[in-house]
């Protein structure tokens, strides 16, 4: 039985109107490993910058990092066995019953997600457990565990599967992933390239979800 961990993590927001703010997409991003030790290496490189005097967070997180400490932490990261999948969602064109709440819109990214980008390539004899970072409310996160176990019962029947929900500071690889979404979002929203073409050689499936619509929902 062979053994493979995916841990996800979304960018961008679930509200749907033009205003400062408030992103043009949502992304959801997947890392999947059969080797863990890059969390290791992420502990230890943790340790290192403690005692060289830098300032840190409870956790590794892209978005408030400063600019020397994600370099650190892509540096490490890059140097361990993984594959990124993303599937990119331009809101303004997800149909009115798409987004009628939060939960079916995370469903609806899910589903196309792991049919496309993940289940095809699972091998029958696979053990996998998906670890997603926690979002939202205690009775949001229970929407979103259910979402996500009914996804992969629809897409992954062959394989034997669990889901965790998490927060990212519980789990580097989280942390990973959190850093990967956090990438491509820097190219999708704002045409900044500088970190995507970092973990670009790691990304086998990145897709606009939408990219052949042409009608815009407000």
């Amino acid at each position: 039985m062979t053994e493979r961990f995916l841990f996800a993590d979304e960018a961008g927001c679930f509200t749907f109107k033009r205003e400062q703010n408030v992103s043009r997409y949502f992304m959801l991003c997947t890392v999947t490993t059969s080797d863990l030790q890059a969390a290791t290496s992420l502990h230890e490189l943790r340790r290192k910058l403690i005692w060289d005097g830098v300032e840190l967070g409870d956790f590794f997180h892209a978005t408030v990092e400063k600019q020397a400490v994600r370099d650190r932490v892509f540096e490490t990261m890059l140097q361990h066995d993984f594959e990124v999948q993303v599937t990119i969602c331009e809101k303004s064109k997800a149909q009115p019953q798409v987004r009628r709440d939060k939960a079916r819109f995370y469903q609806y990214a899910w589903f196309y997600h792991f049919r496309y980008g993940i289940a095809p390539y699972i091998p029958e004899d696979t053990d996998l457990l998906v670890t997603a970072a926690s979002l939202g409310t205690k009775k949001e996160k229970l929407s979103f565990t259910n979402c996500l176990s009914d996804v992969m019962g629809q897409t992954v029947r062959k394989a034997r599967w669990a889901v965790d929900f998490r927060p990212s500071a519980t789990d580097c690889c989280l942390q990973i992933a959190d850093y990967c979404a956090w990438a491509i979002q820097r190219k999708w929203e704002r045409g900044d390239t500088r970190s995507y073409d970092m973990i670009k050689a790691k990304i086998t499936y990145e897709y606009d979800l939408w990219k052949h619509g042409a009608k815009h929902h407000y």
